[in-house]
């Protein structure tokens, strides 16, 4: 298009072989432009799921000799990005960038600069993120019979994506242990949320009011087993992005349970479900106690015993990093005034009864003694007796 009065050429839908010199006549006057083009393609049409790495191609077309080029990428936070180079030619140039997240979408700047002929270009370009505002991994702690939402946060709507994709949330107590699905989901393209119950044998409930969005289980009264991995995985076009929280559970318990009696031991014991970061333990301590009163687990051990003798609340803590997590307590309680009489009865009345067993059976061994010897004595009579007998008749 030619705009007037100005003269102007106007080339639209530029392509790369539209590059060359642009000459102007005008009577006797003749001006003549070179026109340097620049195309910039990045893989996947800028539409990823987190933790992918886009491709980036840089072509350039000049009539003149190919300049070379420094490239500089600034991510939508305005951050500079180091992008690894694949392949480079004077016309090509093919770049990795970093692995994404969520929080990367947005506008993206390709800087374009040469010193000879001088260059200096910026092109944006558009780069959406589908994932998880939640890290890729979170740990969450709970304690046996409490209740937790476990949530994951999708980005779609925030960064308006306009197409419709999947997912599905997974359990599993172990790493090696089969997975269990709970639910499955799928987003339209208008960003309508539909969730579909699947586990039929796992207590969770799905909450009905939360935010747009969001994948949520909730746990009514928290198991022991109900510890594990929970991975919230969505789909898009056969691509896949995951979020994992880990619930680790605590739970205490006592050996001898009930009231303890005086000058007795009791043995409580602080355990849960998964392996502990490193910077993380256990800790048993006596409220109101003394310094003596508190025990520290080890690192990476899962279960603490502490020996004690004294009544009162006694705590569990799980801290990580120098904060607490969870408390679970245990009230122990000491046994009232009168059972302690009558374990001191029943022990002195066990001590009298074994001491008159004992009574019992020194006696009648004594008696049994006594038997046998008169038994034994009559025995004699009577054969002296039948002897004496013996020699009378004789005579």
């Amino acid at each position: 298009d030619i705009k007037m009065p100005y003269k102007q050429l106007q080339v639209r839908d530029l392509k790369l072989s539209d590059a060359g010199i642009y000459t102007c006549e005008y009577g006797s006057h003749r001006v003549c432009t070179s026109l340097h083009i620049f195309k910039l393609t990045i893989s996947l049409d800028g539409h990823f799921l987190q933790n992918e790495v886009p491709e980036l191609i840089l072509m350039q077309n000049s009539s003149g000799t190919l300049p070379n080029l420094s490239i500089t990428l600034f991510d939508s936070n305005n951050n500079r990005v180091t992008p690894e180079l694949q392949h480079k030619s004077r016309q090509k140039y093919i770049m990795n960038l970093k692995k994404l997240e969520a929080m990367d979408s947005g506008t993206w700047v390709c800087q374009v600069h040469s010193d000879s002929p001088l260059i200096n270009q910026n092109i944006s370009f558009a780069v959406k993120v589908l994932g998880f505002q939640n890290p890729d991994l979170e740990r969450k702690y709970a304690t046996v019979d409490s209740t937790i939402i476990l949530s994951w946060h999708l980005n779609s709507q925030k960064i308006k994506w306009k197409e419709g994709f999947m997912g599905q949330l997974n359990w599993k107590q172990q790493e090696s242990a089969n997975a269990h699905e709970l639910l499955d989901f799928n987003v339209t393209a208008q960003g309508q949320l539909h969730e579909t119950k699947k586990s039929s044998n796992f207590l969770f409930e799905i909450p009905e009011r939360k935010p747009e969005s969001t994948i949520e289980v909730k746990l009514p009264k928290v198991h022991f087993n109900h510890s594990g991995q929970y991975q919230c995985q969505l789909e898009y076009q056969g691509r896949r992005a995951q979020s994992k929280i880990e619930l680790v559970v605590m739970k205490v318990s006592a050996n001898p349970a009930g009231p303890l009696s005086r000058g007795a031991n009791m043995t409580l014991t602080c355990q849960v479900s998964g392996p502990l970061p490193p910077n993380a333990y256990l800790r048993w301590e006596r409220v109101n106690g003394t310094k003596t009163d508190i025990k520290n687990s080890k690192q990476h051990e899962v279960n603490l015993e502490v020996n004690i003798n004294a009544a009162g609340l006694w705590s569990c803590h799980l801290i990580e990093g120098g904060d607490r997590k969870i408390s679970l307590h245990y009230h122990v309680e000491e046994a009232p005034v009168w059972i302690n009489h009558v374990i001191i009865g029943a022990s002195v009345g066990g001590s009298l009864l074994a001491f008159a067993l004992g009574c019992l059976c020194i006696l009648s061994g004594i008696s049994w003694q006594r038997r046998r010897q008169r038994a034994k004595r009559m025995a004699q009579a009577r054969q002296y007796l039948l002897e004496n007998k013996t020699c009378q008749c004789q005579q």
